[in-house]
């Protein structure tokens, strides 16, 4: 089994392409990805992003 990586807050924003204040907010609000607490630290590892990118997956418009 291989090993997530973790990224860092700034890292992880860039992975998804949004600013760190709407990360920091999502994660306030329990409506964004996953997240791992290492004490104070705050890390996402990389299949929760790919999941949380898999789940906003739209099929069609309403």
């Amino acid at each position: 089994m291989q090993k997530p990586v973790l990224l860092n807050t700034d890292e992880a924003a860039d992975y998804l392409g949004v600013s760190n204040s709407t990360l920091e907010h999502w994660r306030l609000a329990a409506t964004g990805p996953d997240f791992v607490r290492l004490g104070h630290q705050v890390r996402y590892r990389d299949v929760d992003l790919e999941d949380y990118i898999d789940q906003q997956v739209v099929s069609q418009t309403q």
